[in-house]
């Protein structure tokens, strides 16, 4: 059975969630290293020590926005392909689920693209190695369909199709293209 949160934790959940917010805008758009506890508290609305509260430091904020981003995908993505009745399915909902990523992270991405060395060694080692889990479920998935390929080639289409949707943000016109993205996502992956 699951408690209810109380009005406290679920306060401090979303103060916790609009100091992310805030860091991931600030973070794409300055950069990691120029960005003060001040600024990140400021833009979420409290001081920059009341941040303290919620994370370890600037740190340690940087970790959880990219840690849980890249949980967030492996997870999300297990959920789409234990829910589709075949793998061209799962391909397909596969797409449309980063695509989806992409487009409503975009700061995320900038950060990730950006900032990722700006993690500890133990953070980016996280970070890599849900990344990796995340590309092994798409080389399954397309594994699948095309039994005859390589586990090489398999990877190499995956991240094609990552570095295809996930170039979105940096065009500033990611609105406009989900079903482009999906289209070429597609096309990439089972050329």
């Amino acid at each position: 059975m699951t408690e209810m949160p109380t009005l406290r934790s679920q306060a401090k959940a979303d103060r916790r969630e609009a100091l992310l917010d805030a860091a991931a805008s600030l973070f794409a758009g300055r950069g990691f290293t120029r960005v003060s506890l001040e600024d990140l508290g400021a833009a979420a609305g409290v001081s920059g020590p009341a941040v303290y509260r919620h994370f370890d430091g600037k740190q340690a904020v940087l970790a959880a926005m990219l840690v849980d981003a890249s949980a967030n995908l492996c997870t999300g993505a297990q959920t789409v392909i234990e829910s589709a009745p075949s793998a061209r399915v799962a391909l397909e909902s596969l797409v449309q689920f980063h695509v989806d990523f992409a487009l409503t992270n975009a700061n995320v991405i900038r950060v990730q693209d950006r900032d990722l060395n700006s993690l500890t060694d133990e953070d980016r080692h996280t970070v890599r190695a849900l990344q990796r889990s995340y590309v092994e479920l798409w080389v399954a998935t397309l594994a699948r369909l095309t039994p005859d390929a390589s586990t090489t080639e398999l990877r190499t289409r995956a991240h094609a199709t990552f570095g295809l949707i996930n170039s979105t943000p940096h065009s500033g016109r990611a609105g406009a293209t989900r079903a482009v993205l999906e289209r070429m996502a597609l096309a990439a992956l089972t050329a």
